[in-house]
């Protein structure tokens, strides 16, 4: 796989319009070498538009004229897809699912001895702030998986995970965006409710979220908790904030929200 590789979407969704963007905009591959399908010709016609690139009516074609092929549709239709453009899949072509649930073998026991790799992105992608993992099939190769890591850091960043290791990943950072939407919400209207302007709360909230994932990001060899301890001095304000979090048991709501996500992730795929 190179750069002048082309690259199809079988489903112009969000996700896969998260993806298509985000690569237009870092300029990872040229736009002509990205095209999608959409079986439905106005769902087509309007993805077209919407992503500047050409969509086509017909699988088939798409992944004919196509070297990696993104499999971006729900999860119980990959099936359907994947017994429709079977005979177009040479040994050349990669296979990418971004299909929750949908595990690799199931995958290689429509496609055969095909290369695949399955990914788990998010919606950040669209500024660029994506965060995926990807694990590898049976036949795919450590060039196809450092092909596709590139791909995807160039939208973000890209780790490579067990396949066992995979709905973890989505419950953490393909979901985690509508998660931390709903905490920063939820501060915000904190904020409105005890009188400051929502937008001035929103934004205080944002900020504030986006600085603390960078000093998260640039930590070195502190610890999480050390970050936490040096703003929560002991008998301060943030000290009585963090402790209110406890007495919460906010740790065991984040296990249980990734843990539901996770299952309902595996569930998906069967």
């Amino acid at each position: 796989m190179n750069k002048k590789c082309k690259i199809g979407f079988i489903g112009c969704g969000k996700m896969a319009s998260a993806i298509i963007k985000g690569v237009i905009s870092s300029n990872f591959l040229p736009q002509a070498n990205l095209k999608g399908s959409e079986v439905n010709c106005d769902v087509a016609e309007d993805a077209q538009k919407r992503l500047g690139i050409e969509v086509l009516t017909d699988n088939k074609c798409l992944a004919m004229d196509s070297d990696v092929i993104f499999i971006a549709t729900k999860p119980n239709y990959v099936s359907n897809v994947l017994e429709e453009i079977r005979d177009e899949l040479t040994s050349e072509k990669l296979v990418v699912s971004i299909a929750a649930g949908v595990s690799t073998s199931t995958i290689e026991n429509i496609v055969g001895r095909n290369r695949v790799i399955r990914v788990m992105p998010n919606t950040p992608a669209l500024v660029l702030e994506g965060m995926s993992g990807i694990c590898k099939g049976s036949y795919a190769t450590d060039e196809d998986a450092r092909f596709v890591m590139e791909l995807l850091s160039s939208i973000g960043k890209c780790i490579e995970v067990s396949e066992e290791q995979i709905d973890i990943v989505t419950a953490i950072s393909g979901s985690g965006p509508a998660f931390f939407y709903k905490v920063i919400e939820d501060i915000a209207r904190a904020g409105e409710k005890l009188g400051l302007e929502y937008e001035k709360s929103l934004m205080l909230a944002t900020q504030t979220a986006l600085g603390s994932a960078k000093m998260v990001m640039n930590r070195g060899e502190l610890s999480v908790q050390t970050l936490i301890d040096n703003v929560a001095t002991k008998g301060g304000c943030t000290f009585v904030g963090v402790s209110a979090m406890s007495e919460g048991n906010s740790k065991k709501l984040f296990y249980d929200v990734i843990a539901e996500t996770a299952k309902k992730a595996n569930e998906l795929g069967k």
